[in-house]
């Protein structure tokens, strides 16, 4: 936080506005209510929007807020190259580093997917006088896959410019007629990926070998993360590229005059901007437009993150039904396994009963034996004592 922005933390009443000292064409709350309530027309329009969005019209129309001019129909009528180019000239000359001037404004692309059109709250393009296209987008909330996504748009640009060049060449036409395509894309909210370099906020890509070997491919991206610019901005504006982000970004008053007193020609855009806000009809309906663009934006970001939270439950989904199909088959193999021995239990059960079978066969047959014995044994105790008697009747006999 600069020390602005801590001057600025005792908040002001609502009717009180920092700017309209420095624009004094700045029109009061209640001046511009009663136009509002006195239009029925606007009126009703005004009424449509929730309390949080009111109170927000309000405070960019008095001042108390700067204006958000990253909104399509605001920057558009700022950054109009056709009546201003020399400021966006000088945005994209800083961007690119090197000396740009726009030669004219293309329509804009219907090919574009539905998605991405939704996501976008403002999107020119432009040729350059080297014939080279440029497009800058700002996006409210950082699409998926940006560096898919922007390959993408560029190619389908750069083939833009090659029919449109041979169209006019016709059998003059070369390849080196074909210039330059470069996509410029600010986001408002970036996406996590930018996070991982919280202190870089503008980040070039082009196509180069890994040799040395040069050779012109054309295609070429910036990328400019805003809110991380926001939160390594400090006091003092370091250059003029600073500058122009700062006002590309900020709404707070104290950043606002801090920034034209920098860097005074800012001041003549900002004048403009709170001159259209004399026309309240004007601003509101610009002002509905850019409240449905952004339920659009938040609509997409939504179905967005719905999809992140399917890939991921899906790849969940995806990895427990191969853990369960390896476990079924663990226990498959277990099934098998347990069948054999099942199998094999059987036989050695049945051989175990063949063989008690066989056992108490066997004892019957030595019971019967025994009882034989006993038998015999019994008949030969009996002729034992038979025999003593007889014995002992002769050794009496033999006494007498």
């Amino acid at each position: 936080m600069n020390k602005l922005q801590k001057k600025g933390a005792v908040r002001l009443p609502k009717s009180t506005s920092k700017l309209k000292q420095y624009f004094p064409m700045i029109r009061e709350r209640e001046d511009i209510k009663q136009e509002i309530y006195e239009n029925p027309k606007l009126l009703e329009k005004y009424r449509e929007w929730d309390e949080e969005q009111q109170e927000e019209f309000l405070d960019y129309c008095t001042g108390v807020k700067g204006v958000k001019i990253l909104y399509d129909a605001f920057f558009k009528e700022i950054m109009n190259p056709e009546n201003t180019p020399e400021r966006l000239n000088e945005l994209l000359s800083l961007l690119l580093g090197q000396s740009v001037t726009i030669k004219r404004v293309l329509p804009g692309d219907s090919t574009r997917l539905a998605d991405e059109q939704s996501l976008l709250i403002m999107d020119i393009l432009v040729e350059l006088a080297d014939t080279s296209l440029a497009n800058v987008e700002v996006q409210k909330i950082g699409y998926r896959f940006p560096g898919q996504r922007s390959a993408c748009y560029s190619s389908d640009l750069l083939l833009r410019q090659y029919k449109r060049v041979k169209g006019e060449k016709k059998k003059a036409f070369s390849y080196k007629d074909i210039k330059s395509v470069y996509t410029i894309v600010f986001f408002e909210t970036s996406i996590k990926e930018f996070h991982e370099y919280s202190q870089n906020y503008i980040h070039k890509f082009k196509q180069q070998s890994d040799t040395g070997l040069e050779l012109e491919l054309l295609q070429k991206y910036v990328f400019i993360p805003l809110d991380i610019f926001r939160g390594i901005y400090h006091n003092n504006l370091r250059n003029k590229t600073e500058a122009w982000l700062t006002f590309l970004s900020t709404d707070e008053p104290e950043i606002i005059i801090e920034l034209i007193s920098q860097y005074p020609e800012f001041k003549e855009m900002y004048e403009e901007i709170y001159v259209m806000c004399q026309n309240v009809e004007k601003v509101m309906e610009m002002f509905s437009k850019e409240l449905i663009q952004l339920d659009r934006n938040t609509v997409q970001y939504m179905i967005d993150e719905m999809q992140d939270t399917i890939d991921v439950q899906k790849e969940k989904i995806d990895t427990q039904k191969e853990e369960l199909e390896a476990k079924q088959e663990t226990i498959d193999t277990q099934k098998g396994e347990l069948e054999q021995q099942k199998a094999t239990i059987s036989t050695q059960k049945n051989e175990l009963e063949e063989q008690k079978t066989t056992i108490n066969t066997q004892k019957e047959e030595l019971e019967a034996k025994q009882n034989t014995i006993d038998t015999q044994k019994d008949e030969i105790e009996t002729m034992k004592r038979q025999l003593q008697s007889v014995m002992a009747q002769i050794e009496q006999l033999k006494k007498q």
